[in-house]
């Protein structure tokens, strides 16, 4: 029976031909390539990869050697568990912060939140840097999905640091607008939630 290897993500198919889908990351059936027991390529579609021999600017050179450095050595994936790991802290103490009034559980919460929001930006440019060098910047529905989520989730987070900044009292003093409050910061745990599942699935279920 043939391998197949999805050229955007990795994922293996055996079969006689190639999936019409990607299973993974839905890329169509043109982006796989047959391979041998090995996993060495034995019908290439790619035409020669144009390597580019230009001397190109300085800048450039830099650019290309900071983001090989956080591919290479896996940034991603080692930052992105700082504000994952303290969002739902962060989220829980939230909830009983307005459920119970307790001023510590708002300051614990609200310091939690500025904690996300400045590893934020490491966590998106290092995710932008695998994603075009890992997955070629493509545009199919888990990209396309956790692009989206990044963002609902930054945005989120930035919402929520900025609201609390601007009034100190959104978790103690009963009102509507707690209860908004609340919600986006479940928005935010969800999106970020989500994200991290389909990078989940694009790492563990490339394999046969």
């Amino acid at each position: 029976m043939k391998k197949w290897k999805c050229r955007v993500c990795g994922y293996i198919h055996a079969g006689n031909e190639p999936p019409a889908k990607c299973p993974v990351c839905n890329a169509d059936a043109s982006e796989f390539f047959e391979v041998g027991p090995e996993g060495e390529e034995l019908a290439s579609m790619v035409a020669g990869s144009s390597s580019s021999t230009g001397q190109g600017s300085l800048l450039a050179k830099g650019y290309e050697m900071l983001t090989d450095h956080i591919y290479k050595n896996h940034l991603h994936p080692i930052s992105v568990h700082f504000p994952n790991g303290v969002l739902p802290a962060a989220v829980i103490f939230v909830g009983l912060a307005i459920f119970f009034g307790h001023p510590g559980l708002q300051e614990a919460a609200y310091y939690n939140l500025i904690f996300v929001v400045l590893t934020l930006p490491v966590v998106l440019f290092s995710g932008y840097v695998s994603w075009h060098k890992r997955y070629k910047g493509a545009m199919t529905q888990i990209f396309v999905t956790k692009i989206v989520c990044a963002v609902v989730c930054t945005v989120a987070a930035v919402v929520v640091v900025a609201w609390r900044y601007n009034d100190p009292t959104i978790m103690d003093v009963p009102s509507s607008s707690r209860w908004l409050f609340l919600l986006v910061n479940v928005v935010m745990l969800a999106t970020a939630g989500l994200a991290g599942h389909l990078g989940g699935k694009l790492v563990f279920d490339t394999r046969l």
